[in-house]
């Protein structure tokens, strides 16, 4: 059988030699969330939080044929500084393709997670997992993140599912799928931008070091899956529902006037928000990312000290 394509760059294949934590981040955010030259410093902001709280920052993605598990700062520039029309937007169905094309490619959360177990890394940072669309009852859009969630053992730490998305149908199917979602300090579910959902959270944790302790025994007893770490983005940063809910619809109707569909979706959603927010909801997004990997930092510092 062959190996899987790794690469791993110098500073992450020395902590995984040395068992110290490392956190894995996806490379959508880069090449689709934003241009060149925000998105460099954001990703160098955001491995810097990580490195500035005990932790070695993997960012992955596609390049050449090979799974790159963490970037130099030349790779991270020159995959900042690809078009995402040249970089495939990659989950689980098309990332073998990508690699047998040698093309290059940006990791979702499914595919990050992926890569992460493969690589052997189990706490992972992200901004928001995809989920169920709203009308997902006729489209049947819903994202391969959460079936990745039941069968992929990482910890995902995210601000929630994106906002944009039906969040009662997505964490409907994250309990069918017997996906563990915790909400990390507060008893209701975040909602990305939002600090509140008003959906009681299914279990709360207080401590990083809980949350490990919880991977390790789903480990022990043979579980499978990863865990979902709902973190509420900090109060100084949010934009309340009350307020953001309303840009969403408005966004959500222009994207079914215009017949947008499929993966074009959600970057629409969030081109529109940004412009209809006047950018506070990328100030946001940025904020809540950094928050998660303060927290998958130190969880995967709990982590690392059981290995």
């Amino acid at each position: 059988m062959t190996a899987a394509p790794l690469t791993f760059s110098p500073e992450v294949e020395q902590a995984l030699a040395e068992k110290r934590p490392v956190v894995a981040l996806e490379s959508t955010i880069i090449t689709h969330g934003m241009p060149y030259p925000q998105n460099l410093e954001m990703a160098r902001n955001v491995e810097q939080v990580i490195r500035d709280n005990g932790a070695v920052p993997a960012t992955i993605a596609v390049m050449g044929g090979q799974i790159h598990i963490g970037l130099t700062d030349a790779t991270l520039q020159a995959l900042a500084q690809t078009p995402p029309e040249q970089a495939m937007k990659l989950s689980r169905a098309d990332l073998a393709v990508c690699l047998a094309n040698g093309r290059t490619g940006a990791t979702t959360v499914a595919a990050t997670m992926i890569c992460a177990a493969l690589a052997g890394i189990s706490v992972f940072a992200t901004g928001g997992i995809g989920g169920v669309h709203r009308g997902a009852e006729t489209s049947f859009d819903v994202s391969a993140d959460l079936h990745e969630l039941a069968q992929t053992p990482v910890t995902v730490v995210a601000a929630g599912a994106k906002a944009i998305l039906d969040l009662p149908k997505t964490w409907e199917v994250l309990e069918t799928l017997g996906v563990p979602v915790i909400a990390y300090g507060q008893d209701e579910l975040p909602a990305f931008w939002s600090r509140s959902s008003g959906i009681p959270a299914p279990l709360r944790m207080d401590s990083p070091a809980e949350i490990a302790a919880a991977a390790r025994m789903r480990a022990a007893l043979g579980l499978k899956g990863g865990q979902l770490v709902a973190n509420p983005i900090p109060p100084e940063d949010e934009i309340t529902q009350s307020e953001i809910l309303p840009v969403i619809l408005k966004a959500l109707d222009e994207a079914e006037v215009q017949g947008v569909a499929a993966k074009s979706v959600t970057p629409f959603l969030l081109q529109r928000i940004f412009e209809l927010t006047e950018g506070r909801s990328l100030s946001s997004n940025i904020a809540l990312v950094m928050n998660n990997a303060r927290l998958a930092a130190e969880i995967a510092t709990e982590m690392s000290k059981a290995a």
